[in-house]
């Protein structure tokens, strides 16, 4: 999920949207009212999975729809939807049987369309849906990419049996597809999306542990128990409200007042007594967040040769140790590769990693050739957004440019984090930026892929329109590979890529750090960095 990312799997560990067990929830004994509040911003798109790739969104979407399979707080796979997911020999074709029963919130049945036609309508280009390019690896992508689609073709992988079986055909092997079927952006819709998508977004129907309430666009979003949902995460309270904030400083001065339940995010400024502070009770783990800059490769002079010095110059120009000590706290981990150590498949001795280290000299140096291949003139820009809770760390990096390269850099700051996302949806920054990302299932495919692939440009989340066939290349080798082992050997060849080209700068992962108001019971955040809000209780 960019910025989230975590995106739908968060919220229900699917967390999110960015996947076997009995529920660990069971029938609720909490009192009544036992509403528990969480600090989001406000989403940036309406409520619906194909749709929504940001964190704030996500952790909504992922309460109140379930896919096939979900993700447990440790990151395992617990079947949701699906009563199994069944690979062939080579991993090219799964064959999905439904529970039976499964309803939505409208008292529909959950049936294989409600799978078939919502990926469907995702992957088809004419609906511009901002989740199509995971669902790429599905026989028939390709033919919903052209020009002159009506928007409701179907699929051609998607074969269905009858109501509880259908079967899902690949363009090629993959042995990581079951866990990508946690991601929220792959769960189903009800026959009423269709008959009007966007009032649809407004008030959502799903299948999830939660159904939707109340919308007050900028205040909350209210949600309550799904009494017809049986799985893994059958909620412990009587609802969640999300409450919308604009400034992290004044969320986490709610959850010190008692004004609210939880947050996830810990501005900066408290993370140094987080947890010292004895009006909460503070969260600190490794986590899988991860903070880069992100430079789009066509801005001026930032692509060809030129742009290789530049990126090298800024990345070895930049102190992460004292970033991460000085600025986070010690509650961020300088970068050693694209992803997180908390992901199966990282790595901290990838091939040219040493472009993360510090090296002023080294920096300037680089910057002159550049300069002597065409200087630099005007300011380079970073923007992002005044209530990101990564803003100090901004600054931070945006000073230490100036010291160490002698540039001027500018800081663009948006008033709020929705419009500075949407002005990187829509193509428009043209600056560099604050290139958060937090997966959407745990898997290293997911730290490259969806960011950096070809095929990631106009429908994932390719922000900086970085194409490199070499790189596209070992994402296919290592999709095809015959275990989880050998797939990350060849994603760490395809990081090393990265390395060289940087097509954004691995800054920190950061660890997952939360806060909750006293007396909360049973409060855990999730591999995704996010709080189980399911399991939570007031008594």
């Amino acid at each position: 999920m960019r910025g989230n990312a975590l995106k739908m799997l968060a919220g229900i560990a699917v967390l999110s949207m960015g996947l076997s067990g009995c529920g660990a929830g069971g029938q609720s004994s909490a009192p009544k009212d036992d509403i528990i509040t969480f600090g989001i911003s406000e989403p940036s798109n309406p409520l619906v999975p194909g749709n929504t790739n940001e964190r704030s969104g996500s952790l909504v979407v992922g309460m109140l729809f379930s896919g096939l399979v979900a993700t447990k707080p440790d990151g395992s796979l617990v079947d949701e939807a699906a009563e199994s997911v069944k690979a062939n020999e080579d991993s090219s074709r799964f064959d999905v049987t439904l529970k039976s029963g499964g309803k939505f919130t409208d008292g529909t049945p959950v049936t294989s369309e409600s799978f078939t036609k919502a990926w469907s309508y995702t992957a088809n280009a004419k609906n511009g849906q901002l989740n199509s390019s995971f669902l790429s690896l599905i026989q028939g992508y390709d033919d919903l990419q052209k020009d002159g689609l009506k928007g409701d073709e179907q699929l051609s992988g998607l074969k269905v049996e009858d109501d509880t079986h259908f079967s899902i055909s690949l363009n090629k092997p993959c042995s990581i597809f079951p866990t990508m079927l946690a991601y929220g952006g792959l769960a189903p819709l009800p026959e009423s999306f269709y008959k009007d998508p966007k009032a649809f977004g407004e008030k959502p129907v799903g299948n999830g542990p939660y159904k939707f309430k109340a919308w007050k666009h900028g205040e909350s979003i209210e949600v309550v128990p799904n009494p017809d949902y049986t799985g893994y995460y059958k909620p412990k309270n009587d609802g969640l409200t999300y409450k919308v904030y604009t400034d992290p400083k004044s969320e986490y001065a709610d959850v010190q007042a008692g004004n609210l339940d939880v947050t996830g995010d810990v501005p900066a400024t408290a993370l140094r007594n987080l947890m010292s502070d004895k009006r909460l009770t503070g969260y600190s783990e490794s986590g899988p967040r991860r903070l880069a800059l992100g430079i789009p490769m066509d801005l001026a002079h930032f692509s060809g040769k030129e742009g290789t010095l530049r990126r090298r110059a800024i990345s070895l120009a930049l102190d992460r140790d004292a970033i991460c000590t000085k600025i986070m706290n010690g509650m961020a981990e300088p970068a050693k590769d694209f992803s997180s150590k908390v992901i199966d498949g990282y790595s901290d001795s990838l091939k040219g990693n040493d472009v993360l280290s510090h090296d002023e000299t080294k920096a300037k140096e680089l910057w002159a050739q550049a300069d002597a291949i065409s200087p630099f003139e005007g300011q380079f820009v970073l923007s992002y957004s005044a209530d990101d809770t990564n803003k100090d760390a901004d600054q931070a990096i945006a000073n230490e440019l100036k010291n160490a390269l002698g540039i001027d850099v500018k800081l663009n700051v948006f008033a709020t984090k929705q419009e500075y996302k949407s002005a990187l949806s829509d193509g428009k920054l043209n600056t560099a930026y604050n290139d958060y990302w937090g997966p959407d299932y745990p898997a290293l495919e997911n730290y490259l892929a969806p960011v950096y692939s070809t095929s990631a440009y106009q429908s994932g989340s390719n922000r900086d329109k970085y194409f490199n066939p070499e790189f596209d290349a070992l994402l296919d080798k290592a999709a095809s590979a015959a275990s989880i082992d050998e797939a990350n050997k060849t994603y760490q060849q395809a990081e090393e890529i990265l390395l060289r080209d940087l097509p954004s700068i691995p800054i920190y992962n950061y660890n997952t750090v939360g806060a909750a108001a006293k007396g909360l019971k049973g409060v855990q955040f999730n591999w995704g960095g996010d709080p189980v809000l399911a399991f939570i209780t007031k008594k």
